[in-house]
């Protein structure tokens, strides 16, 4: 590995000028505005594959957004290695908010991040982390140190559900062929901390309607008389949960994995600065369900949160108006052994029985996932551990991640194989805001640290 290292040294500024550019194409999933420039980003993806050396390179059509395929396979003995990564990104809105445009990356020093980090959205989720596996295969490639075989597949629609990679899994089962599924889509504890997540979230998202009247009608003539959808909206929102923080949907919690107090115990051994947490949010206070740590509620708890709300007027000004509509979107993480269908439909049941008789209610199921639990006794988990002990010069610490991947649990079903989740980005990114970043160091730690990877997982 002392060559591809060395590689990886020579090439440095090439790596971040290519990554730069990728940053650049506004490959935005969600809205359909973007629809070229995610096409774009695939080609470009591909074509990356193509110079670092990888065959049978091919942008595969789907119903939605393209999927990159490429593998290298010099030996049927040796072990496969599946890359999975995306290349699709959040919305950059509100662009208000961010200190520098999105789409143009631009470097800075921050506390977190003394040797800089890269400011563009998807810079961390998940461009940064997925261009690390290409730069550290050409490495290898090109130095000829490439110890086992390798396919890559890069979709583009992580950010809005996934819909076409189920089919693409399914019709590609014997191309898609492999030992372990290794993915970089996670974070660590700090810079000075590694970690390997043995845990994801799994999620159901829904948006819900609550209309009123069948237009909107002046507050003063009808407010007071009529059911304001708006007002009527929050107090359904508020209502779901209890003073505890608690979930009040009936059966929410049925099918929980509670962990013992042993686990609990272990789990909160990681490093964890409260009052650092608190400064780095700018917040007087954390919140959640009573009786459990940040930790624990971040990491084997289930949650529900609103994840935007709207109706009536929002222009400038004022317009007294009583709307007819309001709208909000809902994510709701689970965890082992909830059923993301099983929740969206306790859901819609219980949102429904819960709406006044004064306004009609719609619950629009969006996507969802399944939780996972990775085990980290596998020869590719240990394998993870050694080649983060040897770049970071200590072993990392096994935590649940809070985010959600909903293909991890496909893989397990599809291609019958565990999956290992070495991501090398931090919490405090910004993912999903403005202002999201990547450090420059850890943008080179994970080229420097999967070459080890593969290494270790082939003798």
């Amino acid at each position: 590995m002392e060559k591809a290292i060395q590689y990886i040294n020579d090439n440095k500024q090439r790596f971040l000028d290519e990554l730069f550019e990728l940053l650049r194409i506004p490959s935005v999933s969600a809205d359909l505005k973007f629809k070229d420039d995610v096409a774009k980003c695939a080609e470009s993806v591909a074509d990356h594959l193509r110079r670092a050396g990888a065959d049978h390179v091919e942008v595969c059509q789907t119903n939605g957004h393209p999927i990159v395929y490429g593998d290298k396979i010099f030996d049927p003995s040796k072990p496969t290695v599946l890359v999975y990564g995306h290349y699709d990104v959040q919305p950059a809105d509100p662009l208000e908010l961010w200190h520098t445009p999105p789409f143009e990356p631009t470097i800075r020093k921050t506390d977190i991040h003394p040797d800089g980090a890269i400011f563009a959205r998807g810079s961390c989720d998940d461009k940064g982390q997925m261009f690390s596996h290409v730069k550290a295969f050409e490495a290898m490639m090109k130095t000829d140190s490439l110890p086992c075989n390798i396919k890559f597949m890069i979709e583009g629609e992580e950010e809005c559900g996934s819909s076409n990679l189920g089919p693409f899994v399914k019709a590609n089962r014997d191309r898609l062929k492999c030992d372990v599924i290794l993915i970089s889509d996670t974070s660590i504890i700090a810079n000075d901390t590694p970690s390997i997540d043995c845990g994801l979230r799994g999620l159901s998202y829904v948006e819900v309607e609550v209309t009123g009247p069948n237009r909107d009608l002046h507050s003063g003539v009808y407010g007071g008389a009529v059911c304001n959808p708006i007002n009527i909206l929050a107090k359904m929102i508020a209502s779901m949960h209890d003073e505890n923080n608690h979930i009040t949907i009936p059966g929410f919690y049925d099918a929980v994995q509670e962990l013992n107090e042993a686990e609990r115990a272990e789990l909160n051994k990681a490093p964890f600065d409260i009052e650092a947490y608190k400064r780095d949010l700018d917040i007087n206070d954390v919140w959640g369900e009573t009786g459990y740590t940040t930790i624990e509620r971040t990491g084997i708890r289930p949650t529900l949160d609103c994840n935007g709300i709207w109706g009536g007027y929002i222009g400038e000004g004022s317009k007294t108006v009583l709307p007819s509509k309001a709208f909000a979107k809902i994510s709701m993480r689970l965890v082992p052994h909830q059923s993301s269908d099983k929740i969206t439909e306790l859901f819609k049941k219980h949102f429904e029985s819960i709406a006044p008789k004064g306004v009609k209610v719609e619950v629009r199921p969006h996507h969802g996932g399944e939780p996972v639990v990775t085990p980290t006794d596998s020869k590719a988990y240990l394998a993870a551990s050694e080649a983060m002990l040897k770049t970071y010069g200590k072993k990392p610490i096994p935590t649940r991640g809070g985010g959600s991947i909903p293909i991890v649990a496909l893989f397990e079903k599809e291609l019958q194989v565990k999956t290992v989740l070495m991501g090398f980005g931090l919490d405090s990114d910004a993912l999903h805001s403005p202002n999201e970043h990547y450090g420059v160091f850890n943008y080179f730690k994970g080229i420097e640290t999967i070459p080890y990877f593969h290494h270790y997982y082939s003798k």
